[in-house]
């Protein structure tokens, strides 16, 4: 049974005159899943995650988590940004307390959940320490750790590592795969949006790939790989599943533009 279904989700904003993002997105996500979106940039992979979350409301369609909509944001599937969004007055086990602290949660409660996902990131030694003292990655952890101290069920993650240099983001992606499969953490369901179909291939269960704007699902893609997936990095298998999907995509694109052309000279 899923744990999320995305039914026929359209989208569309004002900009002058009415674009339309996201036509007729329908998917589902499985309890324990890693899920990632991939698209050409502008087709509504960030719009659809702020719709998932509870933060955009769909002209159509619906989210639904548990048998019941999502229409307002929800502790039980939380987000992280592409832009860490820390407060440069708190501490790291401050700005990772604070959503407790908003929920209402006790002074004894906050400190355990905090210490426990700070450990988690690897920052216990910067635990005390200003956003000004920290690095990139270590700022992404900071947000990582700050959306799993809410215990949600889903964890939504915005190209969480776009900002940070190959290396850094080589390591993260690693500990964030660590912390999906320790089940110890309440948090077992990842949907991730990702410009990096590398990246996508290497750390999801399926790929949803997305059209050309407005975005529609061209493809679900299993990927069949064993985990953990480090040694196989360099695998013929995940270069192919690598080519399949970003073929789906220049294709799309180019019968997009041909589309535009043809009704240009029309």
């Amino acid at each position: 049974m899923a744990l999320l279904e995305v039914k026929n989700i359209t989208k569309s904003f004002m900009n002058g005159k009415k674009i339309l993002v996201l036509k007729n997105i329908n998917f589902d996500a499985h309890e324990d899943e890693f899920l990632a979106i991939v698209g050409p940039s502008g087709c509504g992979k960030s719009t659809l995650l702020r719709i998932i979350a509870g933060l955009e409301p769909p002209d159509s369609g619906n989210v639904v988590f548990h048998d019941k909509p999502i229409l307002a944001p929800t502790l039980e599937v939380t987000m992280v940004f592409q832009h860490f969004g820390l407060l440069p007055w708190k501490t790291v086990l401050e700005n990772i307390e604070l959503p407790l602290e908003i929920h209402g949660l006790g002074l004894r409660e906050r400190e355990r959940r905090a210490m426990h996902f700070v450990k988690d990131v690897g920052l216990k030694d910067f635990k005390d320490t200003y956003p000004y003292g920290l690095s990139g990655g270590m700022k992404q952890r900071v947000g990582i750790a700050r959306a799993l101290a809410l215990e949600p069920e889903i964890l939504l993650m915005d190209e969480p590592f776009s900002s940070l240099d190959a290396l850094t983001a080589e390591i993260l992606r690693k500990e964030v795969l660590d912390i999906w499969n320790d089940k110890s953490n309440v948090t077992n369901t990842f949907i991730m949006v990702t410009h990096s179909i590398e990246e996508a291939v290497f750390m999801a269960d399926r790929v949803l790939v997305l059209s050309a704007r407005p975005g529609r699902i061209l493809s679900d893609v299993k990927i069949d790989i064993p985990r953990p997936r480090e040694k196989y990095q360099r695998d013929k298998r995940l270069f192919k599943y690598v080519d399949e999907i970003k073929d789906l995509i220049m294709n799309n694109i180019s019968a997009n533009n041909n589309q535009n052309k043809l009704c240009i000279k029309a």
